[in-house]
């Protein structure tokens, strides 16, 4: 049974992090928990018992287990912490519950109205996600990302499966931004042997979802092991390839009808590479500068 922790949290910010310092000593029912009230907080601190445990596939009883494993006395105190720190920020109806309701006023639509207001649901559903992601990033993480993209000697690029498009556009643009990029794409069976070209200095981009490619985590691994940084770009704070990164952009597709989409991600990778540009001219410029300075 797991032993719950000595300090109680008294924020939001407070039970992420107890959270992701416990996770890896929790059951696995438990740990199915944490991940869903990491990802959803919103949705756990707005909710009904009843209603976190139907979504997050769980029963209520495991729900005040893991509560009471974080060191409160149950499930009721843990998602009021959550409800007081959203009210302490002003923030909006969240993310998740958003599209909840999205989903609820376009569930009879197809029927009603013809597979042509699909357009509608699909764009509706990327604008939640646009508009999370730009609160969930921030100015300041963007320009993290973009600083450790601008040190770097050899920027690689990861990203298998559903997640191919996202690393296919990042090894297209960023060389065109003037930074030395691989793509690796495991073609032949290579995936191996491309990994170990990271060296000490260069930043892997790792970009996976749920259920997480091998691949892309064996890339990360190996980048990690090899003395590189990871700028990953995933689902979750629980996901292999974050909690392993140096940084971790948290990005929460839309999803319509049981298919996800790429505009979020799409935007992050086209945000980063345009900042990314951007530092590198006006750095190319201040040398330029200095190199025209008359010598003492």
């Amino acid at each position: 049974m797991e032993d719950s922790i000595t300090e109680l949290p008294t924020n939001a910010e407070e039970l992420r992090a107890a959270i992701l310092a416990r996770y890896d000593t929790l059951s696995k029912r438990l740990q199915q928990v944490a991940r869903y009230v990491l990802d959803h907080p919103e949705e756990t601190a707005l909710q009904t018992l009843t209603v976190v445990a139907a979504r997050s596939d769980s029963q209520p009883s495991a729900i005040v287990r893991f509560a009471k494993a974080l060191g409160f006395s149950g499930a009721g105190p843990m998602q009021k912490l959550l409800r007081d720190s959203f009210l302490a920020q002003n923030n909006p109806l969240g993310y998740g519950e958003r599209v909840h309701q999205f989903n609820a006023t376009v569930s009879q639509s197809v029927s009603d109205h013809g597979v042509g207001v699909l357009i509608d649901e699909f764009t509706e559903g990327d604008i939640n996600a646009l508009r999370n992601l730009r609160d969930v990033i921030g100015h300041d993480g963007l320009a993290h990302a973009v600083s450790l993209l601008e040190k770097a000697h050899i920027v690689h690029v990861a990203g298998m499966r559903r997640a191919f498009p996202v690393a296919a556009y990042f090894a297209y643009a960023i060389p065109r931004a003037g930074k030395p990029t691989i793509l690796l794409d495991g073609v032949g069976g290579l995936s191996q042997q491309q990994f170990r070209a990271i060296g000490a200095g260069d930043v892997l981009i790792a970009t996976s979802y749920h259920a997480y490619a091998p691949e892309t985590v064996s890339a990360v691994e190996t980048a990690v092991a090899a003395g590189a940084k990871v700028l990953a770009i995933s689902d979750s704070q629980l996901s292999p390839i974050a909690k392993l990164a140096t940084q971790t952009l948290l990005v929460r597709e839309s999803e319509v009808r049981g298919f996800r989409s790429l505009a979020a991600s799409l935007c992050v990778a086209q945000a980063l590479v345009v900042g990314l540009a951007y530092r590198l001219e006006v750095a190319r410029g201040t040398a330029a500068e200095d190199a025209d300075l008359p010598s003492e």
